[in-house]
């Protein structure tokens, strides 16, 4: 491992150099790429560095215990190289998972998408109040969310809204909540007060950069039609819809909640490479999945996850059995309790 990381090193001294001269600054797309493996590696290597310094401490320390020295000193000094051993070993843990890319993809942003499933209207309702548990989320966490598409459904709901996250630990913090919601409670539309049962599917994908996932163009078929969307003077006069056909998959993403063309091609864009990424991603996963012990859910959008249920308050998460008293809290975005037993398991389904 430490090998790895003295050539990682290395090559990190070299970038920081490639990106300082004038040939690779007036190269944006060379110096792109090489910005990106810089960013790429700085976690091992900063990690690397400090572990590095941890054991020149612990090499000083013991060369002075070489020598005589009083009772208090010589306790102080086993202490210290105690307290140094603990930080080394937690730096080596964490630096093997950084270099088996378990925590690569942790601090990227997001795209989530939320459909409406099995109930109807108040399916619809249903996703509108997951949407809206996610943004209260998002904004406890200072992070910035952005809507890309919505579809609203006729009781205020969604039958399908798509918007991205982003800040750090977002995709950490949300990489869970993949798969079916169910809710039980009363509808407003029952008028006899009986308890239905509704879901919504929630979606969470990395949303990959340019650089990092390019598209062919001759892939793509990108038609233009007019908005639907509230008449008047808001009315949309010119074809600034954009549905985007990606040929080889037969992914199809529609935009429309811009005026303007460019800037929904723009977001249907996004939604793609993040799509396309996903599913190279549900790929490589299935490839892999009879070398895997255990996981917690398996991010599959038909696996029901989580019930919401409204008579007793009560919320529980299927895959690690958990469940809290504190409905309200958790809709209105006080989700870390709830996020933190979930990253909690996972890990330690990782060390099985």
């Amino acid at each position: 491992m430490f090998e790895h990381l003295e050539k990682l090193e290395k090559r990190y001294q070299e970038l920081e150099q490639l990106l300082a001269s004038p040939e690779v600054i007036a190269n944006n797309e060379h110096y792109s790429r090489l910005a990106k493996e810089l960013s790429d590696i700085r976690e091992p290597v900063v990690l690397f560095r400090e572990h590095k310094r941890i054991t020149r401490e612990t090499e000083e320390l013991n060369g002075l215990l070489e020598e005589k020295h009083d009772k208090e000193f010589t306790e102080m000094a086993h202490k210290e190289l105690k307290e140094l051993s603990d930080k080394a070993q937690e730096l080596e843990n964490k630096i093997a998972l950084v270099l088996k890319g378990e925590d690569k993809e942790l601090n990227k942003d997001v795209i989530m998408e939320i459909r409406q499933g099995t109930g109807g209207l108040e399916a619809g309702l249903f996703a509108g109040d997951l949407y809206r548990m996610y943004t209260k989320y998002a904004a406890r966490k200072n992070w910035t969310v952005e809507s890309m598409s919505a579809h609203p459904s006729e009781l205020g709901g969604f039958k399908e809204i798509i918007f991205s996250i982003k800040g750090p630990e977002a995709y950490k913090r949300l990489k869970l909540e993949s798969g079916v919601h169910r809710v039980q409670r009363v509808p407003s539309t029952e008028s006899q007060g009986r308890i239905h049962t509704s879901t919504a599917t929630v979606a969470v994908l990395i949303e990959p950069q340019e650089l990092d996932f390019a598209i062919e163009p001759k892939d793509l078929r990108i038609d233009t039609y007019r908005s639907s969307g509230p008449g008047g003077q808001h009315m949309q006069k010119t074809d600034s819809a954009v549905r985007i056909t990606h040929l080889p998959s037969g992914i199809v993403v529609a935009c429309q909640d811009e005026r303007s063309q460019g800037k929904n091609k723009a977001k249907a864009m996004r939604i793609l490479r993040a799509r396309l990424s996903e599913m190279k991603t549900q790929e490589e996963a299935r490839r892999v999945t009879q070398e895997r012990r255990l996981q917690i859910g398996t991010g599959d959008r038909s696996e029901k996850i989580r019930t919401y249920n409204f008579p007793d308050r009560r919320v529980t998460d299927h895959r690690i059995n958990f469940t809290l008293h504190r409905l309200e809290a958790i809709l209105e975005g006080d989700l870390d309790e709830l996020s933190d037993a979930l990253i909690k398991a996972e890990e330690e389904a990782r060390r099985l």
